[in-house]
């Protein structure tokens, strides 16, 4: 952030030297929400999550450890990280928003608006894989909440894709063609036949993927698996195992079919250290994955923007050696998306 604008630095990384090799940058529009403040319209957006510095500010969702914020951010850029989703907040109007989407390395006022009408409430805008459409949960003519999805090319008409709960949850767009899942800590397994997610009331973690979009539900969930003890999932480590970050703080690895522990723990912070690991990314073949380090009330010190950041890259088994991340170009705001 500077003071007349803001912008979003997408990296690619050597995973094994760990130096930056490519950078790509997303100017983001005046008119877009990339955070809440008093005498504006609120915004559901993952950009929101990973642009927000004042904790005083309203959070656009419930819940915001990294668990849950690296698939949301995710969520916000094609798989060629060409295109990114934002919500535009129409100019003078406090209550109206719209989506539309911005390419990598435009000027700044260089974007697409994808609704021109008068009012509307689209929300939580996300690409889909290929960067074709925009998806965003939206409020009808009868006041229902539902998915929808604008072409980002032609006359970018309203589809209506489904369903929506609210605003509340974020959207994962997968699968070809594209359904959305509304749900938070989406994780699509290798094998492309089940998910995790989490919801609000509903029981389970795992279920099987479905061709329709909408939102997990008790209906949805039917037949989920429950990760016990699993407090936020890292990613899969395989076709039927998934990384969780445990209750106690732990990491473990979980059986995606009967959700017991598959593993030993892994700690990353010892009980008396004063810090608190949270995952984010799991590499390929699962055998690695990338954690930050911070105290649990960080983001409350006026100071927290000035500090180093702590992120290590672990072995997903017990025993092995981390590694400590460490660049002039990584952050307190950096979050690690993608490994391939």
């Amino acid at each position: 952030m500077g003071a007349r604008y803001v912008g979003v630095v997408v990296t690619a990384w050597d995973p094994e030297s760990w130096k930056p090799r490519a950078t790509r940058w997303f100017a983001v529009p005046q008119d877009a929400a990339f955070n809440n403040y008093s005498g504006a319209k609120t915004v559901h957006s993952p950009l929101v999550d990973l642009c927000a510095e004042n904790p005083d500010a309203p959070a656009p969702y419930p819940t915001d450890s990294l668990e849950h914020i690296a698939p949301r951010v995710r969520a916000l850029f094609d798989l060629s990280y060409t295109r990114m989703a934002v919500v535009l907040r129409d100019p003078g109007g406090k209550t109206t928003s719209h989506v539309g989407f911005v390419k990598s390395d435009a000027e700044q006022d260089d974007f697409v608006r994808l609704s021109g009408a008068t009012g509307g409430d689209e929300q939580n805008a996300v690409m889909s894989p290929d960067g074709r459409s925009v998806w965003f949960t939206y409020t009808d003519r009868n006041g229902r909440k539902r998915i929808g999805s604008r072409s980002t090319e032609g006359d970018h008409h309203l589809s209506d894709e489904g369903p929506a709960a609210g605003n509340d949850l974020p959207l994962t767009v997968t699968g070809k063609p594209a359904r959305a899942v509304q749900a938070n800590m989406v994780h699509l397994a290798p094998d492309g036949r089940r998910l995790t997610a989490t919801a609000p009331k509903v029981f389970g973690t795992v279920f099987d993927t479905w061709n329709s979009s909408g939102p997990l539900s008790r209906t949805s969930a039917r037949e989920a698996v429950l990760l016990s003890g699993c407090a936020g999932v890292v990613g899969w480590v395989g076709d039927d195992r998934v990384l969780c970050r445990t209750s106690s703080g732990s990491f473990r690895t979980m059986d995606a079919r009967t959700g017991r522990a598959a593993g030993a723990p892994i700690s990353v912070v010892g009980s008396q250290d004063g810090t608190v690991a949270e995952g984010m990314l799991v590499s390929p073949g699962g055998t690695k994955f990338i954690v930050s380090v911070h105290r649990p009330d960080a983001e409350r010190d006026p100071d927290y923007g000035y500090h180093a950041p702590d992120l290590r890259v672990v072995p997903t088994t017990r025993g092995g050696t981390a590694t400590d991340l460490a660049d002039e170009e990584l952050d307190l705001h950096t979050v690690f998306l993608s490994w391939s």
